[in-house]
């Protein structure tokens, strides 16, 4: 039995430096932006990332793209 996949979109997750604890260590925050494109170019991602948060006071630390899928039984 195969199982066929199709590409449905993708979730944009955007981790950013908030600020530095009591401890010294940093204050992390989490972002996520539905709707991608599943075809969107990874580079394209990235920098629609990387440009958001060039207008913002808060550094960028990690960009992540989660992918989701239709899985049919044929």
């Amino acid at each position: 039995m195969a199982v066929m996949s199709t590409a449905l979109d993708s979730i944009l997750v955007i981790r950013y430096q908030t600020g530095v604890s009591a401890s010294g260590s940093p204050l992390l925050r989490q972002k996520s932006l539905a709707g991608v494109k599943a075809n969107a170019a990874d580079q394209d991602v990235y920098d629609v990332a990387a440009a958001l948060f060039s207008l913002l006071q808060y550094p960028l630390i990690e960009v992540r793209r989660d992918n989701r899928f239709d899985l049919v039984s044929q």
